[in-house]
């Protein structure tokens, strides 16, 4: 069980870090809130009391045997304050200790997440761009904010991310070390990647189709990996069963054919290609124009015809310099059968990387964790399991090695 400290600052965008700290507490973390003064007029102590199980901290004069303004952030696994308004990142940036949470923010030394969420003037301001950049050289992970409906009629970059992206986020800064080093670093700026995500669906008339189980959580995973780690993304979202994350450049399709086309187009100056996304093989020939009826009992007979195997063009026909991941989900006896299929796949397909899952008894598939191992044509180059946001790093540290090598294969 993690200590995780959530701080919340007086901003409209109180009120989703609600739904923060109820995602957190059923993780089994263990969650001190330390709101603002001015975030008490937002959402008051009793909710945050409710929702957390815990007291709640709101004064360093309050149990001052205790000296809350030092315990606080020393006891931390991770500090996350969401909404993080501009005056809170002014007062961090030029280390203010004038309330309790700016204390805290000060005697941490456990990986701090900052969540902005202002009106885009605010945000988009030299000052608050200033500040921002000096957290981050001090180590905090500031995320972008997403562009959407603000305050009022305004729309704009400077909305709070969902508290599904958050919490992903704080998931991975918890459970996999090496991601507090990449987003400090950044280490995928001026990158362009992009990643597929979903199940493909292929129509057998105007209200039926051919699908498969993919939820598309692992490709949504990396793409929010990759935006946190500095990247440019684009994300190609076939159908997928939660919330497309945001921060990037979403563009969605439906069937394989219109996976291909969207992929390919996205690829032409992309720096690395991850295929996360599940097409199908197969199509039917010949869709029918209208609702096929059930007339009699002879059943129903339908020719397929292969689909493009997207992850082979894409390898084939690079235009440029590029890392190409491909995904195999194999049911595998063992781990070594599991890594040969992977390896001959990889062969095949003529990917970089090949990400392999062992879906043996409907495992993976929609579910918030998962086991691969990684591959490429030398064998195994890394295996990650839990949450799939953690996962998602694991692939982007193999994909970043292959970049800074500078080689595709």
């Amino acid at each position: 069980m993690s200590r995780i400290v959530l701080g919340v600052a007086g901003g409209i965008a109180a009120y989703k870090a609600c739904e923060v700290l109820r995602r957190l507490s059923e993780g089994g973390h263990e969650v001190t809130v330390v709101p603002t003064a001015n975030a008490l007029a937002f959402v008051g102590e009793t909710t945050w009391a409710a929702l957390s199980g815990r007291p709640v901290a709101t004064s360093v004069f309050e149990t001052v045997h205790e000296v809350p303004h030092v315990r606080i952030g020393q006891s931390a696994d991770l500090v996350l304050v969401a909404p993080a308004t501009a005056d809170l990142l002014a007062r961090a940036a030029s280390g203010r200790a004038d309330d309790l949470l700016t204390n805290v923010l000060l005697t941490a030394r456990c990986p701090v997440l900052m969540v902005p969420a202002m009106h885009t003037e605010m945000w988009q301001h030299p000052a608050t761009v200033a500040n921002v950049a000096t957290l981050r050289e001090r180590g905090v992970v500031v995320l972008d904010p997403a562009h959407g409906r603000l305050t009022g009629a305004d729309s704009g970059p400077g909305r709070l991310p969902e508290p599904v992206d958050i919490v992903a986020v704080a998931t991975s800064l918890l459970d996999h070390p090496g991601t507090v080093e990449a987003v400090r670093t950044r280490d995928l700026a001026g990158r362009r990647v992009v990643v597929s995500a979903g199940g493909t669906h292929e129509a057998l008339d105007p209200v039926r189709f051919l699908g498969n189980a993919s939820s598309g959580k692992q490709g949504m995973a990396l793409a929010r990996a990759a935006a946190l780690r500095g990247a440019s993304v684009t994300l190609v979202a076939a159908h997928v069963s939660a919330p497309l994350p945001s921060g990037m450049e979403v563009v969605r399709v439906s069937s394989t054919a219109e996976l291909a086309d969207a992929m390919t187009a996205a690829a032409a100056s992309a720096d690395a290609i991850v295929m996360a996304a599940a097409p199908a093989d197969f199509t039917p020939a010949q869709p029918s124009p209208g609702k096929i009826k059930k007339d009699s009992d002879s059943g129903l007979s339908v020719a397929f015809v292969q689909t493009t195997d997207v992850l082979a063009r894409l390898s084939h026909h690079r235009p440029r310099r590029q890392v190409i991941v491909g995904f195999a989900a194999e049911t595998a006896a063992d781990p070594a059968e599991l890594v040969e299929l992977g390896r001959a796949k990889l062969a095949r397909k003529g990917c970089d990387l090949l990400v392999c899952n062992n879906v043996s008894g409907g495992a993976v598939f929609g579910a918030d964790s998962t086991t691969v191992t990684i591959v490429d044509a030398s064998g195994v180059v890394g295996e990650a399991t839990g949450d799939k946001s953690v996962v998602a790093h694991h692939i982007w540290d193999a994909v970043s090695e292959k970049l800074q090598k500078g080689s595709n294969r």
